[in-house]
């Protein structure tokens, strides 16, 4: 249902080295690549694909207070690495992977480099 995602950068590429690395921990490749925005995706068929841009009215990128973006994992292992991927690459922590609840809900949260809070979830059931 969902066609795709974007956030605000005030630094293109120094961002777009970030989702680079980290996207491709499920196999996100550049999909478009703009002077002001760029694009990610697995499969462009199948929807789902996150962006960055710089704002079109000029003023500064800022981040949506109560705003989260989640990435859907095939497995808490997968979980894991993406979100250690993102300490590694800069992000910062907003909650280390692990258990959420009683539900079998397994996340690890964090912030890019901008400041946009993020995470890479795993649902038992989701397999597929």
């Amino acid at each position: 249902m969902l066609g795709y995602i974007t956030v605000g950068t005030n630094d293109l590429e120094k961002s777009a080295k970030f989702y680079d690395a980290l996207l491709a921990e499920f196999g996100g490749k550049r999909m478009m690549d703009e002077d002001n925005y760029i694009a990610w995706a697995v499969d462009m068929s199948a929807g789902g694909m996150f962006s960055i841009m710089k704002p079109h009215d000029g003023k500064a990128a800022s981040v949506g207070n109560g705003t989260m973006f989640a990435f859907a994992a095939t497995s808490t292992d997968q979980v894991d690495k993406f979100y250690a991927k993102a300490i590694e690459l800069g992000g910062t922590c907003e909650g280390p992977a692990g258990p959420r609840g009683e539900s079998g809900f397994y996340a690890g949260y964090f912030r890019d480099l901008e400041g946009n809070k993020l995470n890479a979830f795993f649902m038992p059931g989701m397999e597929g």
